[in-house]
């Protein structure tokens, strides 16, 4: 997939002063950022969809007893 986006000079500068350091693409970089935020940010909507599913009783708590012995 191709994608075009505009970026702050002060950034764009940034990301090519580590791209000619590292000898790496800036494309590279942008595609490691994009995936660690992405991943961030699917962690952090499972994580509010589970605490809202435990708020109006769609989910449940155990504790780390019961989890034990239900072990």
């Amino acid at each position: 997939m191709l994608l075009s986006v505009r970026i702050e000079d002060v950034l764009g500068e940034r990301l090519e002063r580590l791209a000619q350091d590292t000898h790496r693409t800036k494309s590279f970089y942008v595609k490691e950022a994009l995936m660690n935020y992405i991943d961030n940010l699917e962690d952090i909507y499972i994580a509010e969809k589970r605490l809202e599913d435990l708020r109006v009783g769609r989910e449940t708590v155990l504790s780390s007893r019961d989890m034990w012995n239900d072990l």
